[in-house]
Protein backbone atom coordinates (compact mmCIF):
# COMPACT_ATOMS: atom_id res chain seq x y z
CA UNK A 1 0.00 0.00 0.00
CA UNK A 2 2.71 2.44 0.70
CA UNK A 3 4.00 1.70 -2.66
CA UNK A 4 1.03 2.65 -4.55
CA UNK A 5 0.54 5.86 -2.14
CA UNK A 6 4.48 7.08 -3.14
CA UNK A 7 4.03 5.90 -6.89
CA UNK A 8 0.93 8.77 -6.69
CA UNK A 9 3.28 11.22 -4.71
CA UNK A 10 5.68 11.12 -7.78
CA UNK A 11 3.11 11.44 -10.12
CA UNK A 12 1.47 14.46 -8.83
CA UNK A 13 4.89 16.41 -8.34
CA UNK A 14 6.45 14.88 -11.95
CA UNK A 15 2.60 16.34 -13.27
CA UNK A 16 2.57 19.79 -11.35
CA UNK A 17 6.04 20.59 -11.10
CA UNK A 18 7.93 21.63 -8.53
CA UNK A 19 7.33 25.28 -6.89
CA UNK A 20 9.17 27.94 -5.83
CA UNK A 21 9.38 27.99 -2.06
CA UNK A 22 9.20 31.79 -1.42
CA UNK A 23 6.86 34.64 -2.68
CA UNK A 24 7.80 36.18 -5.96
CA UNK A 25 5.67 38.59 -7.74
CA UNK A 26 3.41 37.84 -10.62
CA UNK A 27 4.59 38.34 -13.53
CA UNK A 28 3.04 40.49 -17.34
CA UNK A 29 3.11 36.49 -18.68
CA UNK A 30 1.02 34.54 -16.20
CA UNK A 31 -1.73 32.77 -18.28
CA UNK A 32 0.84 31.85 -20.98
CA UNK A 33 0.65 28.58 -22.08
CA UNK A 34 2.74 26.28 -24.13
CA UNK A 35 0.73 27.33 -27.51
CA UNK A 36 3.77 28.83 -29.39
CA UNK A 37 3.29 32.76 -29.69
CA UNK A 38 2.75 33.84 -33.16
CA UNK A 39 5.88 36.53 -33.97
CA UNK A 40 3.76 39.06 -35.38
CA UNK A 41 1.79 39.14 -31.77
CA UNK A 42 4.57 38.45 -29.71
CA UNK A 43 5.30 41.06 -27.34
CA UNK A 44 7.24 39.46 -25.08
CA UNK A 45 11.49 38.93 -25.63
CA UNK A 46 14.65 37.52 -24.09
CA UNK A 47 15.23 39.92 -21.22
CA UNK A 48 18.62 41.35 -20.52
CA UNK A 49 19.60 39.36 -17.50
CA UNK A 50 23.27 38.72 -16.01
CA UNK A 51 23.98 34.88 -15.50
CA UNK A 52 27.37 33.00 -14.88
CA UNK A 53 28.45 29.42 -16.29
CA UNK A 54 29.69 26.74 -14.12
CA UNK A 55 33.41 27.97 -14.78
CA UNK A 56 32.46 31.72 -13.59
CA UNK A 57 32.17 33.34 -16.76
CA UNK A 58 29.68 36.36 -17.05
CA UNK A 59 27.22 36.29 -19.58
CA UNK A 60 23.81 38.57 -20.26
CA UNK A 61 20.87 36.27 -21.84
CA UNK A 62 20.33 38.79 -24.26
CA UNK A 63 23.69 38.49 -25.82
CA UNK A 64 22.52 35.16 -27.55
CA UNK A 65 20.10 36.93 -29.93
CA UNK A 66 20.66 36.30 -33.43
CA UNK A 67 20.38 32.59 -32.65
CA UNK A 68 17.24 31.04 -30.82
CA UNK A 69 17.74 30.57 -27.51
CA UNK A 70 16.41 27.47 -25.19
CA UNK A 71 15.99 28.78 -21.73
CA UNK A 72 15.01 25.92 -19.03
CA UNK A 73 14.39 26.89 -15.45
CA UNK A 74 15.32 24.33 -13.05
CA UNK A 75 16.65 22.93 -9.86
CA UNK A 76 18.92 19.40 -8.78
CA UNK A 77 15.41 18.99 -5.65
CA UNK A 78 12.90 18.88 -8.25
CA UNK A 79 11.69 15.50 -9.31
CA UNK A 80 10.20 16.83 -12.55
CA UNK A 81 13.23 18.33 -13.53
CA UNK A 82 15.32 15.74 -13.47
CA UNK A 83 13.44 13.85 -14.90
CA UNK A 84 13.05 16.21 -18.33
CA UNK A 85 16.75 16.75 -18.29
CA UNK A 86 17.56 13.66 -20.05
CA UNK A 87 14.88 14.61 -23.30
CA UNK A 88 16.79 18.13 -22.76
CA UNK A 89 20.17 16.15 -23.34
CA UNK A 90 19.20 14.55 -26.18
CA UNK A 91 17.66 17.67 -28.16
CA UNK A 92 20.72 19.25 -27.74
CA UNK A 93 22.47 16.49 -29.38
CA UNK A 94 19.82 16.93 -32.04
CA UNK A 95 20.40 20.96 -32.87
CA UNK A 96 23.05 22.91 -34.37
CA UNK A 97 24.63 24.56 -31.71
CA UNK A 98 25.54 27.97 -34.17
CA UNK A 99 21.95 27.93 -34.33
CA UNK A 100 20.55 27.70 -31.08
CA UNK A 101 21.56 28.20 -27.61
CA UNK A 102 20.74 26.17 -24.79
CA UNK A 103 20.86 28.26 -21.20
CA UNK A 104 19.70 25.68 -18.32
CA UNK A 105 19.22 28.19 -15.34
CA UNK A 106 19.68 26.20 -12.28
CA UNK A 107 17.43 28.04 -9.34
CA UNK A 108 19.82 25.89 -6.44
CA UNK A 109 20.61 27.94 -3.49
CA UNK A 110 23.73 26.96 -4.48
CA UNK A 111 25.36 26.82 -7.73
CA UNK A 112 27.88 23.88 -6.69
CA UNK A 113 24.60 21.51 -5.75
CA UNK A 114 24.15 22.32 -9.42
CA UNK A 115 27.43 22.08 -10.37
CA UNK A 116 27.97 18.82 -8.69
CA UNK A 117 24.60 17.28 -10.07
CA UNK A 118 25.81 18.32 -13.83
CA UNK A 119 29.54 16.55 -13.42
CA UNK A 120 27.65 14.02 -11.84
CA UNK A 121 25.05 13.34 -14.52
CA UNK A 122 27.46 13.58 -16.99
CA UNK A 123 25.13 16.58 -18.90
CA UNK A 124 26.56 18.47 -21.96
CA UNK A 125 24.09 20.79 -21.70
CA UNK A 126 25.18 24.20 -20.88
CA UNK A 127 24.40 25.25 -17.33
CA UNK A 128 24.01 28.97 -15.66
CA UNK A 129 23.33 30.21 -12.25
CA UNK A 130 21.82 33.47 -11.91
CA UNK A 131 24.36 36.57 -11.39
CA UNK A 132 21.17 38.93 -10.63
CA UNK A 133 17.69 39.03 -9.51
CA UNK A 134 15.36 36.58 -12.24
CA UNK A 135 13.62 38.95 -14.46
CA UNK A 136 9.89 38.88 -14.35
CA UNK A 137 9.03 37.01 -17.36
CA UNK A 138 10.90 34.25 -15.02
CA UNK A 139 9.25 34.62 -12.23
CA UNK A 140 7.04 31.48 -12.29
CA UNK A 141 4.91 29.75 -9.86
CA UNK A 142 6.78 26.13 -10.10
CA UNK A 143 9.66 24.35 -11.99
CA UNK A 144 10.68 23.01 -14.16
CA UNK A 145 9.65 25.93 -16.97
CA UNK A 146 10.72 27.08 -20.26
CA UNK A 147 11.06 29.30 -22.66
CA UNK A 148 11.71 29.68 -26.35
CA UNK A 149 12.81 32.95 -28.34
CA UNK A 150 13.54 33.42 -31.75
CA UNK A 151 16.25 34.79 -33.52
CA UNK A 152 14.78 38.14 -32.87
CA UNK A 153 14.75 37.31 -29.28
CA UNK A 154 10.87 37.20 -29.46
CA UNK A 155 9.19 34.58 -26.86
CA UNK A 156 7.62 31.46 -29.26
CA UNK A 157 7.09 28.77 -27.04
CA UNK A 158 6.58 28.46 -23.23
CA UNK A 159 5.94 25.15 -21.64
CA UNK A 160 5.13 25.01 -17.64
CA UNK A 161 5.77 22.22 -16.40
CA UNK A 162 7.76 19.05 -17.20
CA UNK A 163 7.89 17.87 -21.02
CA UNK A 164 9.43 15.35 -23.25
CA UNK A 165 11.73 17.76 -25.23
CA UNK A 166 13.14 15.09 -27.66
CA UNK A 167 9.51 15.28 -29.28
CA UNK A 168 9.54 15.97 -32.81
CA UNK A 169 7.72 19.10 -32.54
CA UNK A 170 10.67 20.60 -30.67
CA UNK A 171 13.00 18.78 -33.26
CA UNK A 172 11.49 21.23 -35.45
CA UNK A 173 10.77 24.05 -33.94
CA UNK A 174 14.48 24.79 -33.14
CA UNK A 175 15.68 23.80 -36.53
CA UNK A 176 13.83 25.56 -38.92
Amino acid sequence: MKKYILVILLFAAVAYGCHQTEAEPANETSGTTATPATPAVATVVVPAFNIMDIKGKPFNLADFKGKKIFVNLWASWCPPCRAEIPSIEKLYGKVDKNKVAFVMISLDDEFTTAVSFTTKNKLTVPVYFPAEKLPLLFNVDGIPATFIFDEKGNLIDRIDGGDDYEAEKYVSLLSK
